[in-house]
């Protein structure tokens, strides 16, 4: 009996390290049509005659954000008489009136302040709800921690000369990536999805994603694909696959910035993390068969598969960091030949690939080679560890998500530290409760450092670097949440 057990957990290694490697080949295969992309840079045509644009500003609880954004976007350079700002405000708080009286400086600008008592829906609610006044034949949509360029309008709208192109999505850039640690590892990670990821699919003519800021929208292509759904927690995600089906051409520039901010301590991380993977299983339990049965290119289909299941991936790393204890038990027991694990060396190629896609996005995104590289070196196993310890609170997300149990939108705290108007001492909207998963992430800090020490007391080597990673991802991630959800005491 206890073979088959461990035999059980062999089959369950190898089978998590076989989809680990699928998703690595869908990742390189982005990574060679970003290279054959990389220099396309596509110049539209000049609009004569402009369309009208509403800009909406979905906000809640944004007292530390709110005016930047109102600042940034009065600099939109477009003809006024042409331009609508709906400011989709559902606050609770003092934002309210910081709006009001910030919106008053500004006497002829187009601002349309819109107010909801009840927040039904909660984001995608009051998208819907604005949409249903918007003057604009484009609608543009930016979170309260995004600052969009002057000429944002002037860069996308010449993207819809064709009248099948239903959205334009922009890249993110990050505002306070070198304010720590954290935020240096989420721009290391968001810079391959908004490069690499984006890029590549795009030039495939795979299915993109609306990123829920910093992008444009048809009207008409919102209202064909049935409009804004709170069904999910990634609106985005789901309306761009509603669309998408529908036949709507999406285009994606990684040329036009939206800068934003980056959430600079874990709690808040955890926050935006849980409400990504779950929506992304939520719209694949949603879309995943539709898409299958569409008539779409094969390539089509099985990009979207590794898309709408790119936040399982986080389950598979859980179950393959727990099965490797047992294989290296059983290695160390000399229950399973050398042979086993040398064939279980191939599945590595995948996390090769991996690194290579977070590598070349980083480069590419970096001036001076030699530099970056140093800085690579370093980043690069630490982005690696952190990622595999966020597995149990991400696969939290993922199984909550494809099983069907329904949560609240809770929006990410917003901090606007650069400002120095406010500090994470005294931000008011860090509420968070410290989740079961953070003592989760601790045991299994101990159990990885315990499986290290074991490796070298005994001299058998197989899983020291995994099993040494994992220790230091769940103990970085551990230590930064415990002291981050103290901060909201």
């Amino acid at each position: 009996m206890p073979d088959i057990i461990f035999y059980f957990f062999l089959m369950v290694y190898l089978l998590g390290m076989l989809l680990i490697l699928g998703y690595a080949l869908a990742q390189g295969h982005l990574l060679f049509n970003f290279w054959k992309a990389r220099k396309k840079k596509p110049k539209p045509e000049n609009i004569i005659d402009l369309p009208r644009v509403t800009i909406q500003l979905p906000i809640f609880n944004e007292q530390y954000v709110a005016e930047r954004l109102i600042e940034a976007i009065t600099k939109i350079q477009y003809p006024l008489d042409k331009l609508e700002v709906q400011i989709l405000d559902d606050s609770t708080d003092e934002t309210q009136d910081l709006i009001r009286e910030k919106i008053k400086g500004f006497p002829d600008f187009p601002f349309v302040y819109i107010h909801r008592e009840n927040r039904k829906g909660f984001k995608a609610g009051a998208l819907k709800e604005g949409l249903e006044k918007a003057k604009g034949e484009f609608i543009a949509i930016f979170d309260a921690d995004f600052l969009p360029s002057p000429d944002f309008l002037q860069k996308t709208i010449p993207h819809f000369q064709n009248p099948k192109v239903g959205m334009v999505q922009t890249r993110w850039t990050h505002i306070n990536e070198s304010y720590s640690l954290l935020t240096r590892l989420q721009a290391f990670a968001l810079d391959a999805h908004f490069l690499i990821e984006q890029v590549g699919r795009n030039t495939l003519g795979a299915f993109i994603n609306f990123n829920g800021t910093g992008g444009v929208w048809r009207k008409e292509c919102i209202l064909d694909a049935g409009n804004w759904e709170d069904d999910t927690l990634t609106e985005d995600l789901d309306l761009s696959y509603r669309a998408q089906k529908k036949g709507w051409k999406f285009i994606y520039r990684p040329e036009i910035e939206s800068p934003a901010e980056l959430p600079p301590i874990m709690s808040a991380i955890k926050s935006q993390q849980f409400r990504w993977n779950k929506g992304g299983a939520e719209c694949a339990k949603k879309h995943a068969s539709s898409v299958l049965q569409a008539d779409l290119p094969v390539k089509t289909k099985l990009h979207a598969m590794a898309h709408l299941f790119n936040s399982s991936i986080f389950l598979v790393i859980l179950t393959v960091s727990l099965a490797s204890i047992a294989v290296w038990w059983m290695g160390f027991q000399g229950f399973i030949s050398t042979k086993w694990t040398q064939f279980a060396g191939i599945f590595l190629i995948g996390f090769v690939i991996i690194a290579l896609v977070y590598l070349i996005s980083y480069f590419y995104s970096k001036k001076g080679f030699f530099k970056s590289l140093l800085e690579a070196v370093f980043i690069l196993p630490l982005f690696l560890s952190v990622s595999m310890g966020m597995a149990v609170h991400n696969s939290q997300a993922v199984w909550e998500g494809l099983t069907g149990k329904k949560s609240p939108f809770i929006r990410t705290p917003k901090f606007n530290l650069e400002s120095r108007k406010s500090s994470l001492r005294n931000n008011l909207y860090l509420k968070f409760p410290m989740p079961a998963t953070t003592w989760a992430e601790g045991f299994l800090a101990l159990v990885f450092l315990v499986m290290v020490i074991l490796a070298l007391q005994s001299g058998y080597y197989l899983f020291l670097p995994f099993h040494a990673m994992l220790a230091f991802g769940y103990s970085l991630v551990f230590f930064t949440s415990f002291r981050s959800y103290s901060l909201g005491k």
